[in-house]
C-alpha cells in the first residue's frame, strides 16, 4: 500500500492574524475609543477563537506541540468570553445574567499562569513571538487585578495598552511570516529566538 505524505503549511500567520484583529477590537473598547462588548463577540468567535483554532489543529498535524497549545489554549479563551458576554448580555436568558465577576478574574488568573509558562517557551522561537507572549502576560495581569478591583484604574490601562500592542505585534508577525515565505528570503525580521533548543 503506497502511504502519501500531507504537506501542512504553517498556520501561524492565521493564527497571528486572528489574535491581532481580535485584540484590536477589543481593546478599542478599553481604551474608550468604542463602546460596550456586544460587537465585539463575532471577532472574538471567529478570530479570536475559529482562527486560532485552526491553527491548533494544523500545528497538531506538524506536530508542533508548542504552536498547537498556544493556539489551542487562546482559541478556548475567546470562546468562553464571547459565550460569557451572551451570557450577561441575556442571550441565554435572565437566570445567567450578572454573576460574581470574581469567577472570571480567576478564570484570567488561570490563563496568567498559561501565558507565563508559555512565554518561557516561546524563548526558543523569536523575539516578535516572544514580546507577544510577554504583552499577553501583562493583559492577564492587568485583567485579572483590575477585574478583583485592585488598582482598578491602573491596571485597567496596562490590560488595555498590553491587548493593543498585542495586536500591532501579531499584525506584523503574522505578515512577516507570509511575506518572507513569499520572497523566500528575510524581508521583515522576526528575530532569533533568546535561547537555541537543543
Amino acid at each position: 500500500m503506497e502511504e502519501r505524505k500531507i504537506v501542512v503549511a504553517d498556520p501561524t500567520p492565521v493564527g497571528l492574524f486572528g489574535l491581532a484583529m481580535v485584540t484590536l477590537v477589543a481593546s478599542s473598547q478599553k481604551l474608550g475609543w468604542t463602546v460596550g462588548t456586544a460587537n465585539i463577540i463575532p471577532w472574538a468567535f471567529f478570530l479570536g477563537a475559529s482562527a486560532q483554532l485552526y491553527a491548533c489543529i494544523q500545528d497538531a498535524k506538524k506536530n508542533n506541540l508548542f504552536g498547537a497549545t498556544a493556539f489551542g489554549g487562546y482559541a478556548f479563551f475567546w470562546y468562553a468570553i464571547a459565550f460569557t458576554w451572551m451570557a450577561s448580555g441575556g442571550v441565554f436568558g435572565e437566570g445567567l445574567m450578572g454573576g460574581d465577576s470574581n469567577q472570571l478574574a480567576f478564570a484570567f488568573v488561570g490563563y496568567g499562569i498559561f501565558s507565563v509558562f508559555m512565554t518561557i517557551g516561546s524563548l526558543t522561537t523569536n523575539k516578535v513571538l516572544f514580546s507577544i507572549f510577554v504583552l499577553i502576560d501583562l493583559l492577564f495581569l492587568g485583567l485579572s487585578m483590575s477585574t478583583f478591583g485592585i488598582m482598578k484604574e491602573a491596571m485597567h490601562d496596562l490590560a488595555a495598552y498590553s491587548e493593543f500592542l498585542i495586536a500591532m505585534l501579531s499584525f506584523y508577525g503574522s505578515g512577516a511570516i507570509v511575506i518572507n515565505n513569499q520572497f523566500g528570503r528575510t524581508v521583515l525580521p522576526l528575530g532569533k529566538g533568546l535561547v537555541q533548543p537543543k
